[in-house]
């Protein structure tokens, strides 16, 4: 465990050596509102380290040397997106396993289904909700930690030679660069749309005022509490709390404390009062009408499309999803910016 400015000082000159190194994060968004980076898992020259960025230690300079090197990751758009948020990190080049396990045609590529594959190990589970903001970690989350990056540089090099004999290197590195693109994009939470949660599309008007009205008590709390909103009140607790306060009847929660409980029917029947101009609308299913035209675009698409995944192995959606058939046939000129080069000479645009 690096925990120290003396311990991280003590193992970046070893990087130099080294094009590639493993990454891996572990955050506490299951335990806390306000998510926050509780372990980075670094492999490289055969040796597995954990550092603790919840100890008083100066990342940067881990940052600066990671930016330079070929991050290989399972996964990256979580990890990244969480280093960026914490350390305004950026790194120039990625490995992705799972663009790699999807581009050789592979079905299942969750790390276990892949070190099981490769390697023949079974890795151990039963940490994946732990609390990794706990000090100190115990020898099972440990473990855990160190298995997620343990197996990644030998399984990118494993990969990378199955890709040459494939001739897909240069569809990989396209995918890998256009995901490491998409990480940079900030996705901001709509605040008139974060309620809409599963189960609420097809709500009443009243129904729908209420759910939003309870959800933004909800959150409330949540962030004053610094706990995840499902700690507070569940969704499908709130769907049908919306219902019985419509129907003229008060839901009970017993394990709300009076404060919340008076919160929580307070902004009820606030909701309730409201006239029918303020409920909320049922979002619209898009702004494209369907035609007949639209839809033999699309087929067009899927058809060629499909008959390349055939012959080639591949899960179609890895050389265009469904969303990206559709913006194609309502607007051929975004093709650069839905496909890479390789999929848009796939599918002849």
């Amino acid at each position: 465990m690096i925990a120290s400015d003396a311990q991280l000082a003590e193992i970046l000159p070893r990087f130099h050596s080294f094009a590639r190194v493993a990454v891996d994060t572990e955050a506490d968004s299951l335990h806390c509102y306000f998510e926050k980076l509780c372990l980075i898992q670094l492999t490289f020259d055969s040796q597995d380290y954990l550092v603790d960025p919840l100890a008083s230690i100066d990342l940067q300079p881990l940052c600066t040397v990671l930016a330079e090197k070929e991050i290989v990751l399972q996964g990256m758009d979580f990890d990244l997106r969480l280093l960026r948020r914490s350390f305004d990190f950026d790194v120039r080049e990625v490995f992705d396993t799972v663009i790699a396990a999807r581009m050789l045609g592979l079905m299942e590529f969750s790390l276990a289904a892949l070190v099981q594959q490769y390697f023949g190990v079974t890795l151990a589970k039963g940490s994946q909700k732990a609390n990794w903001a706990r000090r100190p970690l115990p020898q099972a989350m440990e473990e855990y930690a160190k298995n997620d990056t343990h197996f990644l540089l030998p399984l990118a090099a494993r990969m990378e030679e199955q890709m040459q004999a494939l001739g897909r290197t240069g569809w990989f590195r396209q995918s890998c660069q256009r995901a490491l693109e998409q990480t940079r994009v900030s996705r901001e939470r709509d605040p008139d749309e974060a309620w809409r949660i599963a189960g609420s599309g097809t709500l009443p008007g009243q129904t729908g005022a209420v759910l939003r009205a309870i959800w933004q008590w909800r959150d409330g709390e949540a962030q004053q509490a610094d706990r995840p909103a499902f700690h507070i009140l569940q969704n499908s607790a709130m769907i049908e709390a919306a219902k019985q306060f419509v129907a003229g009847e008060t839901p009970e929660f017993r394990h709300l404390s009076e404060r919340r409980r008076r919160g929580f029917l307070a902004a009820a029947r606030a909701a309730l009062e409201l006239p029918e101009a303020a409920w909320p609308q049922r979002p619209p299913r898009g702004n494209r009408a369907r035609t007949r035209d639209f839809d033999k675009k699309v087929e067009e698409l899927k058809r060629r499309r499909d008959q390349h995944a055939k012959e080639l192995a591949l899960d179609p959606s890895l050389i265009a999803p469904r969303s990206a058939l559709e913006a194609l046939a309502a607007d051929p000129s975004r093709a650069e910016t839905v496909l890479v080069p390789w999929q848009r000479e796939l599918l002849g645009l």
